[in-house]
């Protein structure tokens, strides 16, 4: 029996899914997630085969929910679930951890394809996402990367750099013109991408990749 935990903030979503697996014989849905921090607090409750997770939610988003439930439940394989295929999405899914990727819209065979693939150790995409990885491995070599932690968006590199630079969040959310509670979302992101525990850490990481010279 495949236990499976379904986070996505969108009910419809979850009805559906759930009506699937509750339907489908060997797999079994032990527990839902309405956001990122319901994800991970799952996969350490429940310890479930697969966590079908979406990218974009509250509080902490799905990439960043991904890293952490490697970190934290690395026996609980993550298969992304999501209307965005944008290559961005789907490397950034890659790194944090996902073994699977699908596009919303997929078909219930395919669905249930890929529960069992991840479920068994494999890793599977949808075939618009699995072009994109062949071309990416194909195609001319990239340039080396010169920004650091090519794993956080723009804005928490931006945000990073001021924590480094000590500043504390309000005065981050005053500079960036940002609502602290949207900084402090943020942080929570980075410090989950970055896999560290406490803002210390966080800071020794960024001032070694040179960041925080403000």
């Amino acid at each position: 029996m495949i236990r499976i935990v379904v986070a996505d903030d969108h009910p419809v979503v979850r009805d559906g899914l759930r009506a699937l697996f509750t339907s489908l014989p060997g797999t079994e849905l032990v527990g839902e997630a309405t956001s990122g921090r319901e994800a991970i607090r799952a996969a350490v409750v429940e310890r479930p085969d697969v966590l079908v997770m979406d990218l974009r939610m509250p509080d902490v988003d799905g990439i960043a929910a991904t890293a952490e439930i490697r970190r934290v439940a690395p026996e609980v394989a993550v298969l992304v679930l999501t209307m965005f295929d944008d290559d961005e999405s789907v490397y950034a899914a890659m790194r944090a951890g996902a073994r699977g990727y699908l596009v919303k819209g997929a078909a219930q065979d395919q669905i249930s394809q890929a529960i069992t693939t991840v479920a068994s150790g494999g890793a599977i995409f949808s075939p618009g996402v699995a072009r994109q990885i062949l071309d990416y491995f194909t195609g001319p070599a990239p340039a080396a990367q010169t920004e650091p932690f090519p794993e956080l968006t723009a804005r928490e590199r931006e945000i990073l750099d001021l924590i480094a630079a000590a500043l504390p969040n309000a005065a981050i959310a005053t500079r960036l013109g940002l609502a602290p509670k949207t900084v402090g979302n943020h942080i929570s992101a980075i410090f989950a991408k970055l896999q560290v525990a406490t803002r210390a850490e966080a800071i020794v990481r960024a001032r070694e990749a040179g960041l925080g010279r403000l």
